[in-house]
C-alpha cells in the first residue's frame, strides 16, 4: 500500500515560518515528482511547489521567493519550507507524488493543517 504521510504543520504568526515534512512508503518516488498542494476554506485546491528530477523546482507565483521544496530521494521524502507566511497562506497542505508539473498526482497525503494569523 502507497502512503504519503505529512507533518509539521501549525499555527504562526504573520511573518513566521513553518516546515512540513512528507515521507512516502511502499514504493519509491526517486524520479517521480513530488511536491504540494493547499486548500484555502471555500477554494479549490492548488499548487503550491514541486520537484522534478527533470525540470528542476517549480512554485506557484503566490509563493515564489518564501517557499522551497527540497527532497531527500535516500529517504524517500519531501520538504515544504515556508518563511514570511501570510494570512492567506492559510489552509491544508497535502504532500503529493508522482505527477507532472500541471497534472494531476496519482498519490495524496490526508493534509495537514496551516494557520497563519495576523
Amino acid at each position: 500500500q502507497v502512503q504519503l504521510v505529512e507533518s509539521g504543520g501549525g499555527s504562526v504568526q504573520t511573518g513566521g515560518s513553518l516546515r512540513l515534512s512528507c515521507v512516502g512508503s511502499g514504493r519509491t518516488f526517486n524520479g517521480y515528482g513530488m511536491g504540494w498542494f493547499r486548500q484555502a476554506p471555500g477554494k479549490e485546491r492548488e499548487f503550491v511547489g514541486g520537484s522534478w528530477t527533470v525540470g528542476g523546482t517549480r512554485y506557484a507565483d503566490s509563493v515564489k521567493g518564501r517557499f522551497t521544496v527540497s527532497r531527500d530521494n535516500a529517504k524517500n521524502t519531501v520538504y515544504l519550507q515556508m518563511n514570511s507566511l501570510k494570512p492567506e497562506d492559510t489552509g491544508i497542505y497535502y504532500c503529493a507524488g508522482d505527477f507532472n508539473f500541471g497534472g494531476d498526482p496519482n498519490y495524496w497525503g490526508q493534509g495537514t493543517q496551516v494557520t497563519v494569523s495576523s
